[in-house]
């Protein structure tokens, strides 16, 4: 018999819920800087139940194209990003932060993966294994594994979304990304360009909601097939052990900190500057942010002079 769950989010009604405001002196208020720029839609079983059906669905007919007829879709996608780059850059940095002009790079690039991976993806070959009895014939085929459920960071929404995105699609899989609630139209408008360039319905799906309970939900799921997630350490042990759980093939790229170290003979000005760009790019929110480590006593003092001007220089792209 199943028991209720009082406390399941599905239970709590909407009217329950208040909106938050600040505590100052006294009184509470709205703060005096915020602005809504918009809202972000949230999720719930159902809806991802009718996700999963639609993915396996999608999968049937995506399966089924030839590798060129996926390729020109693809490239078709591409192209409109390109003639939509800046209105998605805006949005980028409008939610996520970055400087404009790196939003602008990452969108245009993003273009350029999808052209990649539509390449890489006529080129999937299937081999000859040499065998010992000379009437028999062994061989590999290659065949895509099926829908794919994907999990992203905030800090290069479009990047990290497209990535995982193009990889499914070049192989013949569906896709569902559970996309960065933080940063949630510019995956909105990087997704949008496939549905106008073609993409069958149920191949490329985006939600957004309660990510433990997404995550629970999608890589538990029998009809979910691959894993994929680019975030903290501590999260995606928890994914991979859901997904070793079911046995689910998974593909995880986790944060770290990348150390700089100042050799006894290195140039110090060019260790200084090569690290101030590590240092400030993304606005400092990158996985492969640079710890200095000057490891010669004499070297320390220079670097740590340069370092300390070098912070004072950046200017805020545009």
């Amino acid at each position: 018999m199943r028991e209720s769950n009082p406390y399941r989010r599905s239970s709590i009604a909407k009217a329950d819920y208040t909106d938050t405001r600040l505590y100052i002196d006294g009184e509470w208020c709205d703060a005096k800087s915020s602005e809504t720029i918009g809202t972000v839609a949230r999720a719930g079983v159902a809806d991802l139940e009718r996700t999963v059906a639609a993915s396996r669905h999608g999968f049937a007919t995506w399966r089924k194209l030839t590798a060129l007829e996926c390729a020109q879709t693809m490239r078709k996608a591409a192209g409109l990003i390109r003639e939509r780059a800046d209105a998605i850059a805006r949005l980028l940095t409008q939610e996520q932060g970055k400087p404009l002009a790196e939003a602008r790079i990452e969108v245009n690039s993003a273009a350029d993966i999808i052209g990649w991976f539509a390449d890489e993806g006529r080129r999937v070959y299937g081999r000859i294994v040499p065998l010992r009895n000379i009437h028999a014939q062994q061989t590999v085929v290659k065949e895509p594994v099926g829908p794919v459920a994907a999990f992203t960071p905030w800090n290069f929404p479009v990047n990290q979304v497209v990535r995982k995105l193009c990889a499914a699609l070049a192989t013949g899989c569906s896709f569902i990304v559970k996309a960065p609630e933080e940063t949630p139209a510019s995956p909105a408008e990087l997704v949008r360009p496939f549905a106008d360039a073609g993409v069958p319905k149920g191949v490329v799906q985006l939600v957004y909601g309660d990510p433990p309970q997404i995550s629970q939900f999608l890589i538990a799921h029998p009809d979910i097939r691959k894993v994929t997630f680019n975030g903290s350490t501590a999260v995606g042990k928890q994914l991979a052990a859901l997904a070793g759980q079911h046995m689910k093939r998974a593909t995880m790229e986790l944060g770290g900190y990348a150390p700089l170290i100042v050799a006894e003979d290195a140039d110090v000005e060019l260790a200084v500057k090569a690290s101030g760009a590590a240092k400030f790019r993304n606005a400092g929110q990158v996985c492969h942010l640079a710890d200095a480590l000057p490891r010669a006593q004499q070297r320390q003092a220079g670097f740590h002079r340069g370092a300390r001007e070098a912070r004072g220089k950046p200017e805020s792209g545009r």
